[in-house]
């Protein structure tokens, strides 16, 4: 059995994978592929943070008393995430290169920041104060 952070943290780097294949769909200007991939990194993206926060944040808030912290920070940057997503799909859907290598570049350091924050500081939270049904349904949502 594999722990929160050995299990969320391999699921950033999928992530980012994906993520990275649909910038170079885009500097290609191929914009067929870059809609598709663009739609597995959303699904996939989308599974990951509401693993965390149907789950994981929740199981930590248990343990802390409240949902202030690390975890509202963490929910405030997920919407920061989904907002720039939505913008990327727009770009992607206008063909407009310039505005979607923007965004993405934005995308790129937020999720690179956050990421380095949920590694560092909550994961480990999570595996020290979750409670074993909390931590065993964050890792299945995760692994599945």
């Amino acid at each position: 059995m594999s722990t929160i952070t050995e299990a969320f943290t391999a699921d950033h780097r999928q992530c980012d994978h994906r993520f990275a294949e649909l910038e170079a769909a885009a500097a290609k200007g191929d914009w067929s592929e870059t809609g598709r991939l663009l739609g597995e990194f959303r699904q996939a993206l989308e599974r990951h943070m509401l693993a965390e926060e149907e789950s994981m944040f929740p199981g930590i808030e248990a343990r802390t008393g409240g949902s202030s912290g690390p975890t509202e920070v963490m929910r405030m940057e997920h919407e920061e995430m989904r907002q720039l997503i939505e913008e990327l799909a727009q770009a992607a859907d206008t063909g407009d290169e310039r505005t979607f290598l923007g965004v993405a570049e934005t995308l790129l350091v937020l999720m690179q920041q956050h990421n380095m924050k949920e590694e560092q500081i909550v994961y480990a939270l999570a595996d020290e104060l979750m409670d074993e049904a909390h931590a065993a349904d964050a890792r299945a949502r995760i692994e599945a």
